[in-house]
Order: structure tokens, then C-alpha cells, then sequence
């Protein structure tokens, strides 16, 4: 429990105000946010050229509204919480978004659309946008730290089946809409309160199938929208809404919570640097047996001269890319294939592209492909002890093989790339926005674009995203359907 006898989401709430009115938070975060924003608008361009796009755009269309804000690939304006939940809902779709460790949460997939949609909607400036992105991934991180268990070496939320992501993204995304609409420090509190009943999300999808978790992000950006404009309005939260005896917390996680983690050193000791940005579009968990399997190839290896291959992983981890394992080694779809460690090995030793494993190691037709069938059937995944000691703070994995003429060996991966002293350099992050919106857009557009995102922080957020309505993309292509 925190020492201050006050609510947290007044806490919260306070903190929100006083990093609103500090003139240093764009010269310490400024290009983070940029960073954040224009990896954002890559996946999500890319994203447009998958099945959820015309699933998002026939709900937005029908839904109708002021025209306020950019829906991306819509020639016509929505209304901002249509556009959050339109576009956080691309954001989130390639599994593609960066990711916040140990809370396994990727922050900005709902945090940023929120931001960028109302930003447009109120002409907000980009001082403004990089303080309400920098507290809204702050407060959704600290969330997923209350919910994290040291002890269990997991999240509380993830054990329980729950999508952390998409349910602490409500509530950062309401705080950060709350911060650009001008409320007060009650508003804000109250948008906490109100986000709180709205956040949800299973992860049973991972592990049996189905596309609903495409749209966690975008609901959470929605939500927290709607949450702060009925703050606005007049709506009011529980005080006591985080640590309550029925509040968030309690709901989520049981006894089994760390309020301390939510104001601890708030202010002084951030979160943003601990959120890397993927490589590779596919669940987090399956990237250092993607970079193992990068390591083979260099030495030399080929997947035909391969007898088994045993990828030693973090335990938690199984039940997410290794369980049920006759259905992780042969994905029907490109999106179960994303959350198949086999396949993934299989996606690395025969694919490419990108920084190594591309989009198009994802679609339908790559997952079914009979070699890469081929190559999965012969990796087993298994519990290794260094990955699961070193779990959820590093992803790493032990891989061991043998090829067809005897040979034995061993590559091991300590932290996953994109983290740590691995982290993406400024190269890899321009190979990877160039890849995604090159999906989606001619050459040319591709360009204007990544210049207008380089002037960004002199360039109104209204421009910015009024900008994307004129963008062509190829929407809905059979190539990307169900990945």
C-alpha cells in the first residue's frame, strides 16, 4: 500500500497534472514519443492490408458520428472514439507493437491511437501530445507492474487468462484523452474511475483460435476515450476505484497485488525505457527462437540439414506458443501462426525479409506451406531452466540441434532483440516502418510520409492525421486475409 493515505487515482490523477505543465517532458521524451507514434502508424499501415480492416470499417461506417478525427485507410473523417478504437484496433492486429517487460504489455497500441485521434480532434500540440502519450503508457505499465507477481515470476493477470494490455490500456488511454480534453486533476481521477469498469480482455483466442484479441487495443483506446468525455461530461468514478475491496486490482488479480507499484518513486523513475520495439510480427515469446534459428542459418545450416531441433523456453511461455502442440505445429491460419514457436522457427530458417522474418512469413499461405510444416513437426519446445529463471524481464531461449549428418550443437539467445543492449537501432527502426507501410502504400507515398514524420514535432497532429485520409491503401488483400 502506498504511503500517502489518499486514493491512488487521485495519486494518479496529480501526477497526470504536474507532468501536463512541465516544459522538460518533450526535451526528455520528445523523440521516444516520436519513435512510438511513427512505429504505430507502420503496423497499423500494414495492418490495412489484412481481414480486420474491413471488419473495423464496416463497424466504424455504421456507427456514424461528428467527423472529427482520422480513421486510417477511411477517405472520410469519424468520430474520435470511432477513430481510437478504427485505429488502435490496427495498431494491435500483426501482433507488431512494442512491449513493456516484465509486464508483457504493449502500451502504445492503445495509448498512442487514443492520443493521436483526440489530439486531432481538439488542434493539441505536440507538447501536449508527448506528455498525455508519456503518462498514458506510464500509469498502463505501473498498472501491469500492480498485477505483476515476483514470485511467480509471471503476471497475475496473464495466469488468470486475462489481457493485460488491453485492460490497463483503458485506463492509460483515459488518462492521457482526459490530459489533451484539459481536465482538472477531479476529471482525470474520475476518467480513471470510469475507465476502470470498462477495460477487458481474454486470451483464450492464443491457445484455441478465433480473431477477437485484434481488437483489444482498439476497444481500450475507445474505452478510455469514451471514460474521458464522460468524465468531461459529468460522470464520476470511485475514489478508492484501483485498491478497493471491489475495485480494479482486487477484481483482476486478487490478493495477489503490488499498490506499490503504482506510485512508487512516480515521476522520478519511469517506465518508457523499459519498452522495446519488435523486430519481428509475431508474439514476443516466440522471438529468441526466431533469433536462434537467424544464428543457424549464419553458421552455415540449412532446414533440409536438419534431424530435430529442441527450443528451450521460458515454462510460462508454453501454454502460450508451444500448447496444444499438435495444433502449434501445424497453424491452420497466418494469426495462429504468430503464436506457434515451431512455426516460428520454421517461419526464420526458410523465410526473411524485413529485419529477418517478415509479414509475409505470416499470411495464410505460408502457414500451411508443407515445408514449413515440415521443419515445425521437428522442433520440440520445452521448459529451460535459464529462460524461466530469467523470465518475464528477458525473453531467451536455449536452442539445441542435430543435423541429419550427426552434427550436435547449441545457440543460446540471453535477451530477445529490440531489449536491452540489443535494442533496435536507428536503421532497423526505419527498415521496419519502410517494410509495413510499403504493404500498404505506393513508393512514393512511403516517402512523403516518412518525411512528415520526421517533422513532427513542428507539424500539427491535425495535419499529420487529416494527411492519412488521403493515403490509398490496398485494404483487405486474400494475400494477408486471417494473418
Amino acid at each position: 500500500m502506498t504511503s500517502d493515505a489518499r486514493p491512488i487515482a487521485h495519486l494518479l490523477a496529480r501526477f497526470a497534472v504536474d507532468q501536463r505543465a512541465d516544459p522538460t517532458l518533450v526535451e526528455r521524451f520528445g523523440e521516444d514519443i516520436r519513435g512510438r507514434i511513427v512505429d504505430v502508424l507502420g503496423n497499423s499501415l500494414a495492418a490495412t492490408t489484412t481481414a480486420v480492416f474491413p471488419v473495423t470499417s464496416t463497424v466504424v461506417r455504421t456507427w456514424g458520428g461528428a467527423p472529427r478525427a482520422t480513421a486510417i485507410g477511411l477517405g472520410d473523417g469519424v468520430p474520435t472514439a470511432s477513430a481510437a478504437f478504427h485505429n488502435g484496433t490496427l495498431a494491435h492486429a500483426l501482433d507488431f507493437d512494442d512491449t513493456h517487460l516484465p509486464s508483457v504489455l504493449h502500451p502504445s497500441a492503445s495509448v498512442i491511437p487514443a492520443v493521436l485521434a483526440t489530439a486531432e480532434a481538439v488542434g493539441a500540440s505536440y507538447e501536449a501530445v508527448v506528455a498525455a502519450a508519456v503518462v498514458g503508457i506510464e500509469i498502463t505499465n505501473r498498472l501491469g507492474m500492480a498485477g505483476y507477481d515476483d514470485a511467480l515470476g509471471n503476471s497475475v493477470f496473464f495466469e488468470r487468462g486475462l489481457h493485460a494490455t488491453s485492460i490497463c490500456g483503458t485506463l492509460g488511454s483515459a488518462v492521457a484523452v482526459a490530459m489533451l480534453l484539459g481536465g482538472d486533476q477531479d476529471v482525470i481521477g474520475h476518467s480513471i474511475g470510469i475507465a476502470a469498469s470498462m477495460g477487458a480482455g481474454l486470451l483464450e483466442a492464443n491457445r484455441t483460435g478465433g480473431t477477437v484479441k485484434k481488437v483489444h487495443c482498439g476497444w481500450a483506446a475507445h474505452s478510455g476515450t469514451v471514460a474521458a468525455e464522460l468524465a468531461l461530461a459529468g460522470l464520476t468514478g470511485p475514489p478508492t476505484v484501483l485498491e478497493g475491496r471491489f475495485g480494479f486490482l482486487q477484481a483482476h488479480c486478487g490478493d495477489r497485488v503490488d499498490l506499490s507499484a503504482l506510485t512508487d518513486k512516480l515521476g522520478t523513475d519511469w517506465t518508457l525505457g523499459a519498452v522495446g520495439f519488435k523486430p519481428y510480427p509475431c508474439n514476443i515469446y516466440t522471438h529468441p527462437v526466431i533469433d536462434a534459428a537467424l544464428q543457424l542459418r549464419e553458421r552455415g545450416i540449412t532446414a533440409d540439414q536438419l534431424d530435430w531441433v529442441e527450443a528451450g523456453v521460458a515454462k510460462p511461455t508454453l501454454r502460450t506458443i508451444a500448447e496444444p502442440p499438435a495444433k502449434k505445429a501445424s497453424p491452420e491460419t497466418g494469426y495462429e501462426a504468430q503464436f506457434s514457436g515451431p512455426y516460428a522457427f520454421a517461419a526464420a530458417m526458410l523465410g526473411g525479409g524485413g529485419l529477418g522474418v517478415s509479414l509475409e512469413d505470416f499470411t495464410d499461405a505460408a502457414a500451411v506451406e508443407p515445408r514449413r510444416r515440415a521443419l515445425a513437426a521437428r522442433v520440440r519446445m520445452v521448459d529451460a531452466e535459464s529462460a524461466t529463471a530469467a523470465f518475464p524481464r528477458r525473453i531467451s531461449c536455449v536452442l539445441r540441434y542435430r543435423t541429419q549428418q550427426g552434427q550436435e550443437g547449441e545457440i543460446t539467445i540471453p535477451v530477445n532483440r529490440g531489449f536491452g543492449a540489443r535494442t533496435l537501432t536507428a536503421d532497423e527502426h526505419l527498415t521496419k516502418f519502410r517494410t509495413n507501410a510499403s504493404t500498404a502504400l505506393p513508393a512514393q507515398q512511403v516517402e512523403a510520409l516518412e518525411k512528415a514524420l520526421q517533422r513532427l514535432p513542428h507539424l500539427s497532429m491535425t495535419d499529420l492525421m487529416s494527411g492519412l485520409r488521403q493515403l490509398a491503401p490496398t485494404h483487405g488483400s486474400p494475400e494477408r486475409k486471417g494473418s
